[in-house]
């Protein structure tokens, strides 16, 4: 019995033995890790022993430290140290420049004609006020010469005019004849005081037109010049820039500064100027009232200041 056992055992070899004891082994340690989550590996113990060799070289150069800096950057262009409206109008361009005092020249002489405008028109109204006063005052026209002629020289011109027109007409009955041709003679007096009160104004119209496309310019020359300066400095840095920006829209805001009061001024002036004439107007039907009234008296009973016959003779000038 115990001799045969050791003949049943003997095909089993060693090295099966061995290959068997590995795969039961490996079976169980995989059936083990399909059963538990995976563990983090340790960082302590992944990390790699330090070894007399240089590690490799990452390829961001960013976490390198050795890595050769990247150039510094150019430096920012300094701005003026001025940058008051004088100081850029100093540095400005030659054109932005001449556009500028141009605009300046422009809103002086705006408010010089406001000035000159202003004070002509108040008197002219004050005047003509005291000559209407006395034609509404006085019974014919003869009453009222003297003291309107002193009053107003615009009125004086209405007096005058129908005085010369009694003195030509041959027949002082014909009074809707007379009358007629006084009043054509007194729409073209108005008309030529119109326009003595307008003059002047027709440059504070021009101004108001044209000073914004004048700064306009400027901003369009003052622009393209610091866009020449972008090209020759290879650079698109705001401090280079911003100069010449400015400069150039000072040259715009001049032309707005020109231009807005010049319109404002001649609004003003066509509404006095209008107001002026209105009462001109008025102060022309009071005089042509006289000269009819005066017409309508019997001839017995008429003073007749028109009649040449009963003017003072001319003093012949001494040889």
């Amino acid at each position: 019995m115990s001799l045969r056992q050791p003949a049943r055992l003997a095909w089993i070899k060693p090295g099966m033995l061995s290959a068997g004891l590995l795969g039961f082994t490996i079976l169980f340690v995989t059936m083990t890790a399909h059963g538990q989550p995976a563990s983090q590996p340790d960082p302590a113990m992944a990390a790699p022993a330090p070894s007399g060799t240089a590690p490799a070289t990452p390829e961001n150069p960013a976490a390198n430290n050795t890595s050769p800096m990247p150039p510094p950057a150019a430096a920012p262009a300094e701005l003026p140290r001025d940058l008051t409206p004088f100081g850029m109008f100093m540095s400005a361009d030659i054109v932005v420049k001449a556009v500028m005092l141009g605009l300046i020249f422009a809103s002086v002489l705006t408010w010089t004609i406001w000035l000159a405008k202003s004070l002509e028109l108040w008197g002219a109204r004050r005047r003509l006020s005291r000559a209407q006063r006395s034609l509404a005052a006085a019974q014919s026209l003869a009453e009222a010469a003297q003291p309107a002629t002193a009053a107003s020289p615009h009125v004086a011109k209405l007096i005058e005019a129908a005085e010369t027109e009694l003195h030509r007409s041959p027949d002082l009955r014909d009074t809707e004849g007379i009358k007629e041709r006084i009043t054509a003679r007194f729409e073209r007096i108005e008309a030529g005081i119109g326009r003595r009160m307008m003059r002047a104004t027709g440059i504070l119209a021009t101004i108001g037109a044209t000073a914004p496309f004048v700064g306009l310019f400027g901003t369009v020359w003052g622009i393209m010049n610091s866009f020449i300066g972008i090209s020759k400095l290879h650079t698109t840095n705001l401090a280079v820039v911003a100069p010449g920006i400015a400069e150039a829209l000072l040259a715009t805001a001049f032309g707005l500064a020109a231009a807005i009061p010049a319109v404002v001024i001649y609004n003003m002036f066509a509404r006095s100027i209008a107001h002026y004439r209105a009462l001109y107007a008025d102060a022309s039907v009071e005089i042509l009232t006289l000269v009819s009234r005066d017409l309508s008296q019997r001839p017995a009973a008429r003073i007749d200041p028109f009649d040449l016959r009963r003017r003072p003779a001319a003093t012949p000038m001494a040889e």
